[in-house]
């Protein structure tokens, strides 16, 4: 039967069904010669893993095909990075539940539902906290229970006005300034910043509040951090070379992510930028798969010339190999 030992001296098996015989004469098996060659429907101790060699590399997603390799070998307990549990709160007066119907002077909460997503897709557990009014206390309240996860995502309140508090209030709660802006469009007024304490470090991002930028942001710093604390071997955006379908001009002094539609084709990657109005213009990005990376100097691209792009989703490099 499968997963027998093979009889002292044998060295093939033919399966019963290749085989005839009788209940008159039962010492009696036949079968076609062609039916017996050596080491046919056997398998030899060893043979799928020898001796010394690496079961699964370090930064393996596990996986039920994984799971089952580990128990064939006897390996009941291994070591193991956990999955980040990251929280989203989105700050402002001006926010309302996304369910709830527009009145004057507010706009409804599509960072946080955008954000869950993009954790998500990241492979993390994401943890909404809801929306943090413009009010210290409020806010400080939200930021201390959002630091029991390992990533805390703050949207919004990272600028330069006066209700823009999340930095202070940071502050307050011990979260130490890593950074405040960059050289970036859109996402200019992002905030980074970090914590230790009895959980271990805690990362802390104050995403801008207008949602492509708070997207971009996600994409080119939170997600590699996500990766990186789930031990995963690639960690950074991956960046390929690919070729503009259109002319596009860039203006500012800032390196701009593009929201674009990335395609494979016979010839090579090509990179087709979306008409786009800024860094509040979040139904644009809804045919956008990705973002080609235009710097300031030349500022003026050309159909035909070769410029980075990035992929949203992880999946589609795959695609392309």
């Amino acid at each position: 039967m499968t997963g027998a030992p093979l009889p002292k001296g044998a060295d093939c098996v033919v399966p019963i069904e290749h085989t005839t015989f009788s209940d008159q004469t039962p010492d009696v098996v036949s079968f076609s010669a062609n039916s017996v060659e050596a080491e046919r429907h056997v398998l030899r101790r060893g043979t799928l893993a020898p001796a010394g060699s690496e079961l699964l590399s370090e930064g393996t997603v596990l996986k039920p095909q994984h799971i089952a390799a580990l128990a064939e070998f006897g390996l009941a307990n291994v070591p193991v990075v956990s999955i980040p549990r990251v929280a989203v709160l989105a700050t402002g007066d001006e926010l309302i539940p996304v369910e709830e119907p527009l009145t004057p002077g507010k706009i409804r909460n599509s960072n946080e539902s955008m954000l869950v997503a993009q954790v998500r897709r990241s492979g993390a557990v994401p943890l909404p906290l809801g929306i943090a009014r413009d009010d210290p206390e409020e806010l400080s309240a939200r930021i201390r229970s959002g630091l029991e996860c390992n990533v805390l995502l703050l949207s919004g309140g990272v600028s330069a006005g006066t209700r823009d508090l999340v930095p202070s209030q940071l502050a307050a709660a011990g979260v130490r300034q890593i950074f405040h802006r960059i050289n970036l469009k859109p996402g200019k007024p992002l905030w980074f910043g970090t914590v230790r304490g009895e959980s271990g470090l805690r990362l802390v991002f104050g995403l801008p509040g207008n949602p492509v930028s708070s997207m971009v942001c996600f994409e080119m710093f939170v997600r590699p951090a996500i990766n990186r604390l789930a031990g995963r071997a690639v960690c950074g955006p991956d960046r390929q070379p690919a070729t503009l379908t259109r002319d596009i001009r860039v203006k500012g002094g800032r390196l701009t992510c593009f929201p674009s539609i990335l395609s494979g084709t016979s010839g090579g990657l090509t990179v087709t930028p979306v008409a786009w109005g800024g860094s509040a213009d979040l139904r644009s990005t809804a045919v956008a798969n990705g973002v080609c990376l235009l710097e300031p100097d030349p500022g003026v691209y050309a159909a035909g010339d070769t410029v980075p792009v990035s992929a949203w989703e992880e999946s589609f490099w795959k695609q392309q190999s």
